[in-house]
C-alpha cells in the first residue's frame, strides 16, 4: 500500500515537471516569435492636417524644405515610424542607414521618397517595408524636412 501511495506521488511529480517544461517551451517559442516580429510593426498615423495639401500627384522634390511646421511634424513622424531601426536622432545603431548623411539637393529627394514609398528588400529579404498606402506623401516629405535640420556634412 505504501508503494503505491509514493508511486501516485513520484506520477503527480513527474507529470507537474513535464507540464512546467511544456509551458516553458511554448513561452520560449512565443517570445522567439515576438522577437522575429519585431522589424513587423504596423506604422503610427501622423496629423499632417496643418501642412499645405500636395495632392494626388507625387511631388519630386520637397516641397516643404525649411517650413517650420513640416519639420515639427517630421521629427514626431520620424520617432513614431523610423527610429526603431534608424536610431533616435537619425543616429543609426547599425540596423539600418544613419540618415543624417542623406544630401540635400533634388537628387536624394527622388532616392529618399523611391525608398520610403517602395522599401528595401535584397534577395528576397525585406531590409524596409513600403510606406506608401500607410504614410501620406504630406508625412513623408515632414520626415525628409526634419532628417535635412540633424544632416551632418
Amino acid at each position: 500500500m505504501r508503494n503505491q501511495k509514493v508511486d501516485k506521488h513520484n506520477d503527480k511529480e513527474t507529470l507537474t515537471r513535464k507540464l512546467r517544461a511544456a509551458a516553458l517551451a511554448v513561452g520560449l517559442a512565443l517570445g522567439a516569435g515576438l522577437a522575429h516580429a519585431h522589424g513587423d510593426v504596423t506604422p503610427q498615423a501622423v496629423d499632417v492636417s496643418t501642412l499645405p495639401k500636395l495632392g494626388e500627384d507625387w511631388r519630386e522634390v520637397n516641397p516643404y524644405r525649411d517650413n517650420t511646421e513640416a519639420i515639427r511634424i517630421g521629427d514626431s513622424a520620424y520617432n513614431q515610424n523610423c527610429a526603431r531601426c534608424h536610431g533616435l536622432g537619425a543616429v543609426s545603431g547599425g540596423i539600418a542607414p544613419d540618415l543624417r548623411k542623406l544630401d540635400i539637393a533634388p537628387e536624394t529627394d527622388e532616392y529618399f521618397l523611391q525608398r520610403i514609398r517602395n522599401g528595401v528588400s535584397r534577395n528576397g529579404a525585406v531590409y524596409m517595408p513600403p510606406f506608401e498606402g500607410m504614410l501620406s506623401q504630406e508625412a513623408m516629405w515632414a520626415i525628409k524636412a526634419w532628417l535635412e535640420t540633424v544632416r551632418e556634412k
